[in-house]
């Protein structure tokens, strides 16, 4: 079987979870799909399942979690972590990916569908997920939302943009450009370490908004349940840097 890895794990071993941490965002994260999960019985889902960040402590909460990811590099880090949950994870496409089962949960998070950056590849995603939806089931996508990051860059095609991080003289710094009438989003991050080391990685990201992704999802039989603009399930916003979007799969 030949994946189609955009090299995003290659760039990003090694440091990844340093930049996501095991922090009170992603505590919400797992909180919130837990929740949102129609029967842990019937199993769970992770479309770019990376390092375990979210499917690890998720499966304390619903059992074991299934997880695709493109990139070796990701999963092997995974693989590394092992002790810390149950989650049963493959390489694989989520463009093309074709299991032996469907799921009581299907989500999709981290802006990994914004990583797929031609639409036909979005919506093949999409239905592939639905496919794997048990009827009833549920899909979750969390990805960056467009008006919110074109209102961050006040105007401007190019930006820059720091966040400190909790330990002392460590944090991201982020280069960020937008292109082609602001639907992609190439961002260059530099990550400091308090021992003055850096690392340098770059993505490009196609970026949605709510109404995109529910034209991929009814296209695939899903219907639209609700937009949020964070984990607590806040009521969406434009403003929002990223939204939440959930789909049920008719019964």
């Amino acid at each position: 079987m030949t994946v189609a890895d955009i090299g995003y794990g290659k760039q990003f071993e090694g440091w990844y979870d340093r930049i996501f941490q095991d922090d009170v965002s992603t505590r919400m994260t797992v909180e919130a799909l837990a929740e949102l999960h129609p029967d842990p019985a019937q199993g769970t889902l992770e479309f770019g399942v990376g390092t375990g960040r979210v499917a690890l402590p998720l499966s304390h909460r619903v059992g074991p979690v299934h997880g695709v990811d493109s990139s070796q590099e990701m999963l092997s880090a995974l693989e590394k972590r092992a002790e810390d949950g149950q989650v049963i994870a493959e390489l694989g496409d989520i463009r093309t990916y074709r299991g032996d089962r469907q799921y009581g949960l299907v989500y999709c998070v981290c802006s990994t569908l914004a990583l797929i950056i031609d639409p036909a590849g979005q919506r093949e995603a999409i239905a592939r997920a639905a496919e794997h939806l048990r009827p009833g089931g549920r899909l979750v996508v969390e990805t960056h939302n467009r008006p919110g990051v074109v209102a961050q860059h006040e105007g401007l095609t190019r930006t820059t943009m720091f966040v400190p991080y909790p330990e002392p003289n460590t944090g991201i710094q982020m280069h960020a450009t937008l292109l082609m009438d602001n639907r992609i989003w190439q961002v260059s991050t530099v990550w400091f370490e308090a021992d003055g080391t850096h690392r340098i990685g770059t993505e490009v990201a196609r970026l949605l908004t709510p109404e995109e992704v529910d034209g991929y999802a009814q296209d695939a039989g899903l219907r639209t349940e609700g937009h949020y603009s964070d984990w607590r399930r806040t009521a969406y916003t434009p403003a929002a840097g990223l939204f939440v979007a959930t789909y049920t799969k008719p019964a």
